[in-house]
């Protein structure tokens, strides 16, 4: 199916390009362009009236459309139309507009002039996050689990394994990569991501647990903006209320948030509970860390069995990742991967528990280094697992996406715990 787009451009030279330029996309079908807020307001206005279906996938804001400035413009579309996903095209690329713009509502940012590639895969991503969130309207308020933002969930093998740690730096090399993500803390009764961030925030999960049809207004309300960019949905202060976070409340919180966001990080935590199991069976992608140990892996094979008993995810289906990883270890990921009848990340963590315990013990685990083993490994992890954008990754974090190469070259070092 064609995706249309609806290019609201105020100058007449910048129509003419920028049409020219979406025309040549794949799949793609310019409609008509409109040449100020008003008469895009009004369009919009117009096809929702006869229905959902009949508005375009994406709407692509030139900065200087007018009268209505293009970011309040922004939010106003938003706001009424949450099926349209809004591109906005700019001078100004920079990362204080980009935050802005995802505040405001945008799915994506394009810098001017317009590169083929760069619209291109702006389009594409923001088209089926729009084909996405009108599933999820489409059904009634049940949650579809198809086209839309991509979930991953990290689950623990046991305590003290690294899944918040390795959850927080997916999400953060997602989100330094141009997606826009949220990081959403599951373990409900022991959930730490508020610590590891600096976060004081009175909402959470909760605030989300009894409302049958979330809007995105009021998703808005109960998210908190980190400094990072990071939309965060935390879990419960009181740890004994993680109980009011019932399955069918997980499906509509994830679903919610893979209609907004490109990237959704769930951390599970290690306990399964069924807002938790709910997750996993909806995730893109399901992790489990383990450590290279007896214990660790014993319990990652419990899981796996118990979430193929329950028919949660089969195990091929669920992807081990190797925290604390050293060469001189008994336990080698092949043999995890045997054990658990599980694929094994290519990328393994090191076990450099020294790089993490300065901002892990301040609560600033966003400001972990880059030049450190463990930061580059988990966000060479996030673009193993097609997380992030790595050429504009590789901009925004100067090289340190470096993929599988990268995981290889850290998996011939040696440290002590991570």
């Amino acid at each position: 199916m064609p995706t249309r787009i609806l290019p609201a451009v105020g100058d007449a030279d910048a129509v003419r390009s920028l049409t020219t330029l979406l025309s040549q996309l794949p799949d793609a079908e310019p409609v008509a362009p409109v040449t100020d807020s008003t008469q895009l307001v009004d369009t919009l206005a117009r096809l929702a009236a006869e229905s959902v279906d009949e508005l375009p996938e994406v709407v692509v804001v030139h900065e200087r459309i007018g009268p209505v400035p293009a970011l309040e413009l922004i939010r106003e579309v938003a706001l009424r139309f949450p099926a349209v996903g809004v591109i906005l095209v700019t001078s100004d690329a920079g990362p204080a507009l980009f935050q802005a713009a995802m505040d405001h509502g945008a799915r994506g940012l394009v810098a001017l002039p317009p590169q083929y590639e760069e619209l291109a895969s702006r389009v594409h991503a923001v088209a089926q996050w729009s084909v996405g969130v009108r599933r999820h309207l489409g059904s009634g308020g049940e949650v579809s689990t198809g086209t839309g933002g991509t979930v991953v969930t990290v689950s623990g093998a046991k305590g003290g394994v690294g899944t918040t740690v390795t959850a927080v730096q997916l999400a953060l090399a997602a989100q330094a990569s141009g997606r826009p993500t949220a990081l959403l803390d599951l373990d409900l009764q022991t959930g730490d991501v508020a610590a590891y961030l600096d976060v004081q925030f009175r909402r959470s999960v909760l605030d989300l647990a009894s409302i049958t049809d979330i809007s995105p207004r009021v998703l808005a309300d109960a998210v908190f903006r980190h400094d990072s960019g990071l939309a965060l949905l935390l879990a419960p202060a009181e740890g004994e209320r993680g109980e009011d976070v019932t399955d069918r409340a997980a499906r509509q919180i994830v679903g919610a948030l893979r209609s907004r966001y490109e990237v959704v990080v769930v951390d599970c935590g290690a306990q399964l509970g069924g807002a938790g199991a709910a997750a996993v069976e909806m995730a893109d992608r399901a992790l489990l860390v383990t450590t290279p140990d007896v214990v660790a892996v014993r319990g990652a094979k419990r899981v796996v069995r118990m979430w193929d008993r329950l028919q949660i995810r089969k195990a091929q289906e669920t992807t081990v990742v190797v925290n604390r990883h050293t060469r001189s270890t008994e336990i080698q990921p092949p043999l995890i991967g045997r054990i658990t009848g599980t694929a094994v990340a290519a990328t393994t963590v090191p076990a450099h528990f020294k790089e993490l315990q300065g901002a892990v013990d301040a609560g600033r685990l966003h400001e972990l280094d880059a030049r450190g083993t463990v930061k580059q490994a988990l966000w060479g992890l996030a673009a193993e697992l097609g997380l992030v954008n790595a050429p504009e990754g590789e901009r925004r974090a100067g090289g340190r996406f470096r993929g599988d190469r990268g995981a290889v070259s850290l998996r011939r070092r040696r440290g002590g715990t991570a």
